[in-house]
């Protein structure tokens, strides 16, 4: 009987998060890298003071 199992031996690990606290209640995430960026953003924290980048996942955090 076959494994419906599947190693995908191309699959790459995606790079960590990067984690930045602020102390301002409204940030902006361009991705860091300049041309290898992301377009300009803005969050605002949430309730307990987190957001997350929708491009690059970076986590903000209220200090």
């Amino acid at each position: 009987m076959a494994s419906n199992t599947q190693t995908n031996e191309n699959t790459q690990e995606l790079p960590p998060h990067k984690t930045v606290h602020v102390s301002e209640e409204r940030v902006s995430c361009n991705g860091g890298g300049g041309a290898l960026g992301h377009p300009l953003v803005y969050y605002d924290l949430d309730v307990n003071g987190e957001a997350h980048c929708f491009y690059c996942s970076a986590h903000f955090i209220r200090k």
